[in-house]
């Protein structure tokens, strides 16, 4: 499959793809337990899981939610998007310098949360460059301006069960640290349920962040 320079791809099915180069056995078990350490880096610049919370204000009763992915570049990120979504609805065109952002921002997070998550021992890249795991964006010819103007509605089914999704991911990690440190394997069924919640969520995030206009799927695959 070709890849522009700016690692934008012809669409091919949906138009958000992850790929992760398998590594299964054979871990590396001191980078293992520090793992989250590690990645500290990495979070503060690009942020960690996706997370929904809820919280009770008791002086008036009411619930407060908030969503947030957190990370110096994530609110960068937030804030092109508000301009994206105001540029989309206005010329029906999202700005490429923003958009071009949007996937450098994109790739790095994915790379970082593979790491993050176990599902690769080497240590991602600050930016670019070369790394066992892949985001690829295919372009919209035509965007959806009805999409893109209710996207935050149209995404809450989306969001409410990738946070739970994340949950079980992090529970499926805990598991999976403790397996590499005992036997130096990641269990495939495991990594297999990993590389498919970094994939939903990854697409999540490129479809708040107006990147695509079609649905992303409810679908490890």
């Amino acid at each position: 499959m070709s890849t522009h320079a700016d690692g934008v791809v012809p669409r091919v099915g949906y138009p958000v793809t992850v790929d992760v180069e398998s590594r299964m056995e054979d871990r590396d078990r001191l980078t293992t337990f520090f793992r989250f350490f590690l990645a500290i880096p990495h979070l503060l610049l690009v942020g960690g899981p996706v997370f929904a919370s809820a919280s009770r204000t008791f002086d008036d009763g009411k619930t407060k939610y908030e969503y947030g992915t957190g990370g110096v570049l994530g609110a960068v990120a937030a804030v092109c998007a508000v301009i994206a979504w105001f540029a989309i609805l206005f010329t029906g065109r999202y700005p490429r310098g923003l958009q071009d952002l949007m996937v450098f921002y994109m790739r790095w997070r994915v790379r970082a949360m593979a790491y993050l998550f176990l599902l690769r021992d080497e240590y991602p890249p600050f930016g670019t460059g070369s790394y066992a795991v892949s985001f690829e964006l295919g372009v919209p010819r035509e965007r959806d301006r009805l999409s893109v103007g209710l996207r935050l509605i149209y995404a809450i089914p989306q969001i409410i069960v990738s946070s739970l999704l994340g949950v079980a991911w992090a529970l499926a990690t805990v598991i999976a640290w403790f397996a590499i440190l005992l036997t130096g394997d990641f269990p495939q069924s495991l990594y297999r349920f990993s590389i498919g919640a970094l994939r939903w969520i990854s697409r999540v995030e490129a479809y708040l962040l107006l990147l695509v206009d079609e649905y992303p799927p409810f679908s490890l695959e």
